[in-house]
């Protein structure tokens, strides 16, 4: 091989060495970019996703979601919002505004009590009942009881006057009525089994499933601010409250609700001046 012969085979030969060699560079170029670029996909779909989680989380949720949702007014209420919920005899000329939490203990009492001699009263024509349910309870003691309780009685409303009666006073019940700190009325499945035992709610269809789909959530709400605005209006401050021509009617300490028939009876005569 001549000298000229050997000098051009290698001088190829370093040639295919240095477009190999560059080949191999760009392969590495573009390997580089395409796990840069999946990187910043991945980067940004994370962030995305964070991104996501953390709107997801500060959206409301349960009862403050609530506060959102179209209100729907129960049957047999009046007013702008059907808060005002009354009951009786419409030639009765008083009106006894009762004032009561689901959860309320004393609330209970009185309901077992004093309850019966009320609804004889009511149904004597001597007055309407006008109620006003609150959800304090809930804010005190933890729990959502009072409000699903008052949402429940929404669709007992819906439903009749007389149904709305009788399940409250089932609620109340020594049977039914959980201790304070047991927040029983928050569970769906309570409050029907206490609604079966009144005849109109019993097995009912549509009352059940406006229980199990808050259909009354946001009345309650609505109907808890109205007692928040009466208690702040006429200077009291638990339940049960008694008024009639915004006047409180009270036990023997003058400053509590009647809890005796005796003591309510007193309080009774005197409000309707007789």
């Amino acid at each position: 091989m001549s000298k000229r012969n050997s000098a051009s085979a290698k001088t190829a030969a370093r040639e295919r060495l240095r477009i190999e060699r560059e080949r191999e560079a760009k392969r590495a170029k573009t390997k580089r970019q395409v796990i840069v670029a999946l990187s910043v996909v991945g980067v940004l779909a994370a962030a995305g996703g964070i991104g996501y989680a953390v709107v997801q989380a500060n959206k409301p949720s349960g009862w403050d979601a609530v506060k959102k949702q179209k209100l729907v007014k129960p049957a047999n209420s009046t007013g702008a919002d059907g808060t005002t919920v009354v009951v009786g005899k419409s030639t009765a000329k008083k009106t006894l505004v009762m004032y009561e939490d689901p959860r309320c203990p004393v609330c209970a009492q009185f309901e077992q009590t004093v309850g019966p001699t009320v609804k004889q009263d009511l149904d004597a024509g001597k007055f309407k009942i006008q109620y006003v349910g609150a959800t304090f309870i809930d804010n005190n003691i933890p729990g959502e009881g009072s409000k699903s309780a008052l949402s429940a009685l929404g669709a007992a409303l819906n439903v009749s006057p007389e149904a709305f009666l009788e399940y409250k006073t089932a609620l109340y019940s020594a049977k039914y009525h959980p201790d304070e700190q047991d927040d029983k009325f928050n569970s769906d499945d309570y409050l029907i089994k206490v609604a079966d035992t009144v005849s109109a709610l019993k097995g009912n269809a549509a009352f059940q499933n406006a229980v199990k789909k808050g259909t009354y959530d946001k009345w309650a709400l609505v109907m808890s601010s109205k007692f928040d605005t009466d208690a702040k209006k006429y200077g009291f401050q638990g339940t049960p409250t008694l008024l009639m021509d915004g006047k409180a009617l009270t036990g023997g300490d003058g400053k509590s609700a009647p809890m005796s028939v005796a003591d309510f009876n007193t309080a009774l005569q005197k409000a309707l001046g007789s």
